[in-house]
């Protein structure tokens, strides 16, 4: 079948279907896999990306790219509060990947190295959101006085830790799973508020 849409629309669709794979099958799948599951020819898909390595540094990108634009959303909701965006930003995931588990992306580390680099360049910057989100729970009154770059280092730690090794798959923990606890206790801590 020939593509007949943009080249846009071809971009996304091949790395929407990327990230299902590496979900499914982790880094273990072919061009021709690819392919096949998108229906089209493995041609198409090289007429876009070149070869794997460059895909894999395009899907992080684009994936990060889409989290910028669920903190956006975020953000503009106005039916949440400062406090619940807070929560929501820390764990800020697209919709359309809250099923992919991303425990088994330390194998990427070895195998692309230079899009390992890339996941560690975007965990470590666009925090505008985040901070602006934290100072003003700050001046609400509804967020303790803290040092924001304290939290953003232990949020970016951690992140780089479950991608680091093989934690979370050891543990049978998922990513959203190990997201949403660091979340929590970001937010709640580790003492029951009853023991305070």
């Amino acid at each position: 079948m020939r593509w007949k849409y943009r080249e846009s629309e071809l971009r996304a669709f091949i790395l929407d279907t990327t990230l299902k794979l590496f979900s499914e099958r982790g880094i273990k799948f072919t061009m021709d896999d690819l392919a096949k599951e998108m229906g089209i020819s493995k041609k198409t898909i090289y007429r876009v990306f070149p070869d794997k390595k460059t895909m894999y540094y395009k899907m992080v990108d684009y994936f990060f790219d889409k989290i910028k634009d669920e903190e956006a959303e975020i953000l503009k909701d106005t039916t949440l509060t400062t406090v619940q965006k807070i929560r929501k930003i820390l764990g800020a995931m697209p919709k359309e990947y809250a099923d992919i588990d991303f425990s088994s992306l330390y194998i990427v580390k070895t195998k692309f190295p230079r899009s390992y680099e890339r996941i560690v360049e975007r965990l470590e910057s666009g925090w505008d959101n985040t901070i602006y989100l934290i100072n003003q729970g700050v001046k609400e009154g509804v967020v303790r006085p803290i040092n924001v770059v304290v939290v953003k280092a232990m949020l970016t730690s951690t992140i780089e830790q479950f991608f680091q090794n093989s934690i979370l798959v050891q543990n049978g923990v998922s990513y959203p799973e190990a997201l949403n606890g660091v979340v929590d206790i970001i937010c709640n801590g580790i003492i029951e508020p009853e023991a305070r």
